[in-house]
C-alpha cells in the first residue's frame, strides 16, 4: 500500500504539465519547407498573353506620359536622363545660342535639290554648289567645337568632372541638339527665344 502512495505525487506533475497551454505563439513552428511553399509564387504567371499585354500597356503608358512632358516642358515628368542638372544646362545653353549646324539639314536638301536641276542646264555650276555644301559642314563642326569647348569648361566648374564623364555622353547630347531646328527639338525650349543663358 505504501508503495503505491509515495508513486502517486511522482504522476502528479506530469499531468499538470500536460495540460497547462503553451506559452508564446500557441502552436507550433512550422518547418523550413513548409514556410517556403507559403511564400512560393510562380514565377511564370499562368496567363502569359495577358500579363505580356499588360506589361506592355504600362510600358506604352510611361511613354506616352515622358513624351508629352518633354513636348509641354515639364521636368518633372520627363525621362531621368533628361532630368539630370546639367543635362538642364546643356539644353538651355545650346537653346540661348545660334546654331550654325541648327540650319544644315534644309540647306544641305536646297543644295542638292539645286545641283539636279543645275546638272543638266549648266553642268560648270553643279560642282561649286557641291563645294558650298561641303564648306558649310566645315563650318558646322568649327562651331560645334567651338561651342563644346567653351560649354565643356562651364559644366566642369559648375557641377565638376562627372558631368563630362563619357558615361554621360555629354559632348554627343550638346552637339545632336545644335543640328536640330531649335522648334522641333525636345525636350521642348523652356524659353521661346534665343539669349537666355543660364546661370
Amino acid at each position: 500500500m505504501s508503495l503505491f502512495k509515495k508513486e502517486e505525487p511522482a504522476q502528479k506533475p506530469v499531468e499538470t504539465k500536460a495540460q497547462e497551454p503553451t506559452s508564446g505563439k500557441g502552436h507550433p513552428t512550422p518547418k523550413r519547407k513548409a514556410a517556403q511553399a507559403q511564400n512560393l509564387r510562380p514565377l511564370v504567371p499562368k496567363d502569359r498573353e495577358a500579363s505580356r499585354k499588360a506589361a506592355k500597356a504600362r510600358l506604352r503608358e510611361r511613354e506616352n506620359a515622358e513624351y508629352e512632358a518633354m513636348q509641354t516642358g515639364d521636368i518633372n515628368h520627363m525621362p531621368k536622363s533628361e532630368r539630370l542638372p546639367w543635362r538642364l544646362y546643356i539644353r538651355d545653353y545650346v537653346d540661348a545660342r545660334f546654331n550654325l549646324g541648327e540650319f544644315f539639314i534644309p540647306v544641305a536638301f536646297l543644295i542638292l535639290i539645286a545641283s539636279v536641276i543645275v546638272t543638266y542646264k549648266w553642268p560648270v555650276l553643279s560642282l561649286p554648289l557641291m563645294m558650298l555644301m561641303y564648306v558649310y559642314l566645315f563650318a558646322v563642326i568649327i562651331d560645334i567645337a567651338v561651342m563644346w569647348h567653351k560649354l565643356k569648361k562651364k559644366l566642369i566648374e559648375k557641377f565638376g568632372e562627372k558631368s563630362v564623364a563619357k558615361g554621360m555622353r555629354s559632348a554627343s547630347y550638346a552637339w545632336s541638339r545644335s543640328i536640330q531646328m531649335r522648334r522641333w527639338r525636345l525636350p521642348k525650349p523652356r524659353y521661346p527665344k534665343r539669349g537666355h543663358w543660364p546661370e
